[in-house]
C-alpha cells in the first residue's frame, strides 16, 4: 500500500521577470540569500521567466526580505 504525505505549513516563494533570461546567476543569487537566513529550499520549480521555492511558512516574511536585500528591491508606497 502506498501512502500520501501532505503539508499545509509551507510557502511558496517566486522570481518572477523575462529578464531572467538574459541574466546568468539569478538562481545562484537567490539560493545564497536564503542560505544565508538558514531558510531550507524543500522544493524548486522553474521555467523561462521564473523561479519559485517552496519554504516553511515561518520562513516566508525572512525570505521575501532577504530576497529583497539580495536584488535590491524596495519596497513601493501603497497607492490606494
Amino acid at each position: 500500500m502506498r501512502e500520501i504525505q501532505g503539508d499545509e505549513h509551507i510557502a511558496k516563494i517566486s522570481l518572477v521577470g523575462v529578464g531572467m533570461r538574459s541574466h546568468a546567476g539569478i538562481a545562484s543569487t537567490m539560493f545564497k540569500a536564503l542560505g544565508h537566513y538558514g531558510i531550507n529550499i524543500q522544493m524548486i520549480s522553474t521555467s523561462e521567466i521564473k523561479i519559485s521555492v517552496v519554504v516553511h511558512e515561518d520562513f516566508l516574511e525572512l525570505g521575501v526580505r532577504a530576497l529583497h536585500a539580495a536584488f535590491n528591491l524596495k519596497e513601493k508606497p501603497n497607492q490606494e
